[in-house]
């Protein structure tokens, strides 16, 4: 089960990298590249997952997608999102047929 709180910590950590100077932190640093740069990490970390997943190597497919997370949760918070964003999403979803909730986003 995840922690919301893990998430909600570290989704307040970047928002504060975004003061911080870009030598001083890779996130910064990735924050002062742009939203190309940060989609770029997160397909880098999307294809590394989907890699691991084809080795089958449990290990890595975990390191692999807490690397995807991360990413994702910088992406977020560049559109001044956080996780509590996501854990709302699927709360909203939870018990609604995958078939029925992409239905309701076509109407």
């Amino acid at each position: 089960m995840i922690d919301p709180e893990v998430l909600q910590r570290l989704s307040a950590t970047l928002a504060q990298r975004k003061l911080a100077t870009p030598e001083s932190s890779y996130v910064s640093s990735l924050y002062a590249k742009g939203t190309d740069a940060i989609c770029k990490k997160v397909a880098e970390e999307a294809a590394e997952t989907i890699m691991a997943a084809k080795d089958g190597d449990l290990r890595h497919i975990v390191y692999e997608v807490t690397d995807l997370w991360f990413h994702s949760l910088i992406l977020l918070s560049q559109f001044g999102l956080s996780a509590d964003d996501v854990l709302t999403e699927l709360r909203r979803r939870e018990g609604i047929s995958g078939i029925d909730e992409k239905k309701a986003r076509k109407s």
